[in-house]
């Protein structure tokens, strides 16, 4: 049920007006996104990308006065180069709450959802749409789960979402609600939208009760079997951060020290899941360590997560948290510009393996607009304040999209050396400054020879050119850890 009350609900009606008068006016996104083996395709050509998160838009643009924001974000990140979002489609009870009670959803949220999809649309910016959350903020399961006991229902943890019969439907109602929605300024079902890339079963799922993985690892099979029971043309994720669990007992050395309930390895061959994700924030899970242990750490999580989704999983690999917050020692513009290029030039290097690999994309967490001090969780980057984080963000784009490319054409995996190299110093060029090194501070870089990889030639395997190879061993860290939201 809609609510209109007061000046700001005059101009939610007019902007609504208007958006359906323009609607048909919207440029349209051609071609949905699949797979085929460790790759994404477009319109039957490798799709790589770089991309970034902005999980507030659906809620900022609830107030038509602010939608701005988001048309400015999703401008400046087409500018550059950015072609993938990943966003939330959820808000679950409270202040601008999309569903308010289970199964009542206000009309003028959903007209934000509306609005979101639609400008991303106009600026070509695929999206990735997360349907719920494992923590609190928007809601997330324990909003579901305290509905489902103010209904009656036995539960007695958050943990119960992913069990109990009446906060599945829950949950199931609320991906049909999404899923079949029509967009009042397209025209579009969101089903049959090609600006949505994939839907996302939930944000970091994450289980207590049960840290082998098992109970997540049924959930997302039946709740992965029911999306794609009403959504055969879109991809679909889990939302994992990359803990691994039960299933393969050794790789659980490459955890930060501690297990979360999920199994990266199990959950994502269940066949409805088109694709993986890993998240990394080794600034947190590894708080107190120094930056070359963190380095490490992501090092080690990168490789082994991109090796499984090429041999294991045989499914593509997104990187779909990473990022540098300003709260962590020693922050600086320059600790962060260095920080991004060594996880891009490796995103880099893992999607280009022999002939294309497992790695596909990375999203940055995360990309706001300026005015929005009340959401900053220490990881915000606002493009144009921030012109040297701009230009190593927009020359990861221009590499992704040239690899495409080339990965694109017949023959691909004879590509030489000199070609590649080529491409890089031709990039270089274009943005003013070397790919060959991080920007800013240089990070315990190691002096003397560093070993190089047989099948990585041209760019030492994973952070060794910068920072030295290491051999995986087991770290420690906090048991716990989550965002703070506004």
């Amino acid at each position: 049920m809609a609510r209109f009350n007061g000046p700001i609900s005059y101009i939610y009606v007019v902007f609504t007006l208007l958006g359906l008068a323009c609607g048909a006016r919207v440029p349209q996104l051609r071609g949905f996104v699949s797979t085929r083996n460790t790759q994404f395709v477009l319109n039957g050509s490798p799709f790589l990308f770089n991309g970034f998160n902005s999980y507030w838009m659906m809620n900022v643009a609830t107030d038509p006065t602010e939608r701005h924001k988001v048309s400015d974000v999703l401008r400046e990140a087409a500018a550059a180069g950015l072609t993938v979002c990943r966003t939330w489609a959820f808000s679950d009870g409270g202040d601008r709450a999309l569903q308010m009670s289970p199964g009542v959803y206000d009309e003028r949220v959903f007209q934000a959802l509306d609005f979101v999809i639609s400008e991303a649309r106009r600026y070509k910016v695929r999206l990735i749409l997360s349907l719920a959350n494992n923590f609190k903020d928007f809601g997330g399961r324990p909003q579901y789960v305290q509905w489902a006991r103010n209904a009656g229902a036995q539960v007695s943890s958050d943990d119960d979402f992913y069990t109990n019969p009446v906060v599945k439907d829950y949950y199931k109602n609320h991906v049909k609600k999404v899923l079949t929605r029509f967009n009042t300024i397209t025209r579009k079902v969101y089903k049959d939208d090609p600006t949505i890339m994939a839907w996302e079963l939930i944000n970091e799922p994450r289980c207590q009760a049960d840290y082998s993985g098992n109970t997540v690892h049924g959930w997302a099979q039946e709740m992965a079997t029911y999306t794609k029971s009403i959504d055969r043309n879109h991809m679909l994720e889990i939302g994992m951060e990359g803990f691994y669990g039960d299933s393969m007992a050794t790789k659980k050395q490459n955890n930060p020290g501690y297990q979360v309930g999920t199994d990266f390895i199990k959950s994502n061959l269940i066949k409805e899941i088109d694709f993986a994700t890993i998240h990394a924030y080794p600034d947190i899970w590894l708080s107190g360590q120094n930056d070359g242990a963190q380095l490490e750490f992501m090092q080690r999580w990168m490789a082994s997560h991109s090796v499984d989704s090429r041999q294991i999983l045989k499914k593509p690999l997104v990187l779909a948290e990473f990022g540098k917050s300003k709260k962590d020692p020693g922050y600086s513009i320059g600790v962060r510009d260095s920080y991004l290029t060594a996880v891009y030039r490796n995103i880099y290097n893992f999607a280009r393996g022999s002939g294309g690999g497992a790695m596909c994309g990375g999203l940055v967490w995360q990309l706001m607009a300026e005015g929005m001090d009340s959401y900053y969780d220490g990881y915000e980057i606002i493009l144009p304040q921030s012109p040297s984080t701009s230009a190593v963000i927009t020359t990861q784009s221009h590499k992704m999209s040239a690899l495409g490319h080339m990965l694109g054409r017949p023959h691909n995996h004879k590509f030489t050396k000199a070609q590649v190299v080529k491409n890089d110093h031709s990039l270089s060029a274009q943005h003013g400054h070397a790919l060959s090194e991080p920007h800013g501070r240089r990070l315990g870089r190691r002096r003397g020879n560093t070993p190089s990889r047989p099948d990585n030639r041209i760019h030492d395997h994973m952070f060794s050119r910068t920072y030295g190879w290491k051999r995986p061993h087991v770290l420690t860290g906090p048991k716990k850890w989550r965002k703070t939201w506004p």
